[in-house]
């Protein structure tokens, strides 16, 4: 198997059971309508399984966050990064795919497009960019920076995965619940695609308006933990490290501002 089709397959695996686990919560006529904790497990599962089919081919990295983080460590060649992405956007739009047509009786009886559309990407609980950028950067932030420190211990042999579906567990519970946790660009950008062009009955639109969030979060949050990680825990702190972490304050600072605007004129408006 060739690197490009073991990142195929990995996140096809991961895309059939995360977004196989929604359908089945958000659908109607389904045996298995759930609850958060349910498709937190069953994302972290799906994680797992992923790396247990490619991982002695790739890596398993099955997300450009993760590639794009170790590769800034230089524990992945770069040459390698656009192979890569392109191969995890690929299967990322084919799980998808097959979620839908593995529910193909199901979507006629679901009027709810925001059940539908979440069944593919993610959405905000509440809509506010920057705030939610905020949320995709540390999510992905605690990703990278675990995956780093899982694989500075060692296992017995067969575990790493395991232990890797429990952190993605982990930042679900915790973390999850503001975004939706995309903490992975191909996982929202490759599903949205499918979701915009799948002949799904009453869908609505895609939101692409929200997409460059799950994108470019994850994108930061990622590049950022693998820099933070190799500054603080090897003690390797270069310009990078430096000019990340003035980008992330500064987008913090903004996210504050923009809250405690909001309140100001809630405040103003109560008091009127």
């Amino acid at each position: 198997m060739t690197e490009f089709m073991g990142e195929l397959i990995g996140t096809m695996i991961l895309i059939i059971f995360g977004g196989g686990v929604i359908a089945g919560a958000n659908l109607k006529a389904t045996k298995a309508e759930g609850n958060w904790v349910l498709i937190t497990i069953a994302w972290g599962l799906a994680v797992a399984m992923g790396v247990y089919a490619v991982g002695r081919v790739t890596g398993a990295h099955i997300n450009p966050a993760v590639t794009l983080g170790l590769a800034t460590v230089g524990d992945f060649p770069w040459s390698k990064v656009p192979m890569y992405i392109t191969a995890q956007m690929a299967g990322a739009f084919m799980g998808a795919v097959i979620v839908f047509f593995h529910y193909l009786p199901h979507w006629k009886d679901t009027e709810d497009q925001l059940a539908i559309k979440s069944i593919f990407c993610t959405d905000p609980a509440i809509r506010s960019p920057i705030s939610n950028l905020v949320s995709e950067i540390i999510g992905t932030f605690v990703l990278v920076m675990g995956i780093l420190f899982i694989g500075a211990n060692d296992f017995t042999q067969g575990l790493n995965p395991l232990i890797v579906g429990l952190l993605i567990v982990a930042i679900g519970m915790s973390l999850g619940a503001t975004t939706g946790y995309a903490i992975n660009p191909a996982r929202d950008l490759g599903p949205r695609l499918a979701h915009a062009i799948l002949p799904i009955p009453g869908k609505g639109g895609s939101d692409w308006g929200y997409s460059w969030i799950p994108v470019l979060g994850p994108i930061i949050g990622g590049v950022y933990g693998g820099l933070f990680y190799q500054a603080i825990f090897q003690a390797n702190a270069n310009g990078w490290f430096w000019v990340g972490t003035i980008i992330i304050l500064l987008i913090l600072l903004s996210s504050m501002r923009v809250e405690l605007k909001k309140v100001h004129q809630s405040e103003e408006g109560v008091e009127s």
